[in-house]
């Protein structure tokens, strides 16, 4: 995880330099703030490691109440920051915004591990199971859906869906839920147009390279520039306005071009020790809180990660979503590093029983198949 906050900070400062001196005349403009918000998050990831994360679970229902009204607060004039036609940040006087959708990812997580894992048998029941998940989890992704954030919602469904299913869900819940989001995202993509016109980028970019087709055209041209092994750390020609946002949504393939299929696939790699230590950290959880909540953290990692290569690389339609830990966002950054945190408190303690004594259950008695 450091390695990558280390080599964000770099891609962040490469990928950002010349927007920097233009919109701002200074070229660490956004550096130095990534920077800061490193800091805080290093700060939360060491303080959340330190506390045991099962007053997590008692203290749940808080934190999914500050993530709703937090949500609403930002769609609220006067509050509500918009940049580029989205309204996802909140402003706090002298504060930079801050973004709370990032956030409630870890707040959603939290409160959905507490509440699968209280519930036992009644996961499988209709009205006390499905209806409640469908409830409390459309909510927030509807709300994050009005700022419009489609891929941030698209994370949260996914992550809380795989919870869902590892809790134990019955197979038809899960079908029912496949089916909803593919209804929803049909009818996302028939009433906004630029949705549409990303899916259209996806298939067709090649008929309007001017136009529609521009962004995945640049981060392909991008990542084939970088060769084996790059262009070198700062040499790369696609962020001098070719790429849109090239220090957000498209800094994966700054890193392709300046550090090549080698440099890419290292990224890659530093993902995956990431993600199969995190695993390891939900097969050792000795109680059901723990290892619901590891897993939550794990794929919210893995899901953005593949969401925003997938898109890079047009494996998948662009979904505008950042990649972890490298993209520059600071709100993004100091949640993922408090999510580490707590990922780290559960492997420190998962071997002392929890408050009310109850420990994990055998995947035959939560139903998991």
């Amino acid at each position: 995880m450091l390695a990558l906050v280390v080599l964000g900070l770099v891609i962040v400062y490469s990928s950002s330099f010349a927007l920097g001196l233009v919109a701002f005349n200074d070229a660490n403009y956004f550096v130095a703030r990534q920077a800061v918000w490193a800091a805080i998050g290093v700060v939360l990831l060491i303080a959340l490691m330190r506390i045991d994360y099962h007053w997590l679970r008692a203290t749940s229902p808080l934190f999914m109440l500050a993530a709703l009204v937090a949500l609403m607060a930002v769609l609220v004039p006067g509050l509500g920051v918009e940049r580029g036609g989205a309204q996802r940040w909140l402003s706090l006087g002298p504060l930079p915004p801050l973004q709370p959708s990032e956030f409630a990812k870890l707040a959603v997580i939290i409160y959905v591990s507490a509440w699968l894992a209280g519930r036992g048998a009644y996961i499988r029941s209709f009205a006390l199971g499905f209806v409640p998940f469908v409830v409390m989890v459309g909510l927030v992704a509807g709300l994050i859906l009005l700022q419009p954030d489609t891929g941030t919602a698209a994370v949260v469904v996914l992550t809380t869906v795989t919870l869902f299913f590892i809790a134990g869900a019955s197979l038809t819940h899960l079908a029912a839920l496949t089916g909803i989001g593919g209804v929803t995202a049909t009818f996302l993509i028939l009433t906004a147009g630029y949705r549409a016109d990303r899916l259209f980028a996806f298939v067709r970019a090649e008929d309007d390279p001017g136009g529609i087709g521009f962004q995945t055209l640049q981060l392909l041209i991008a990542l084939g520039s970088g060769g084996v092994s790059g262009l070198g750390l700062g040499a790369s020609r696609q962020k001098f306005f070719y790429i849109p946002s090239s220090h957000t949504d498209g800094v994966f393939a700054v890193v392709g071009e300046e550090m090549g299929f080698i440099g890419a696939m290292a990224v890659l790699v530093l993902f995956a020790v990431l993600v199969y230590r995190g695993f390891r950290v939900v097969l050792a959880a000795s109680d059901d809180f723990g290892a619901l909540l590891a897993t939550g953290i794990v794929c919210w990692i893995a899901f953005q990660a593949l969401i925003n290569v997938g898109g890079i690389t047009r494996a998948i339609p662009m979904t505008g979503i950042p990649m972890p830990f490298l993209s520059y966002g600071g709100s993004a950054l100091a949640a993922l590093l408090a999510g580490v945190g707590i990922l780290l408190s559960i492997s420190r303690y998962s071997n002392r029983a929890p408050p009310n004594g109850r420990t994990r259950r055998s995947p035959g008695q939560r139903g998991v198949r």
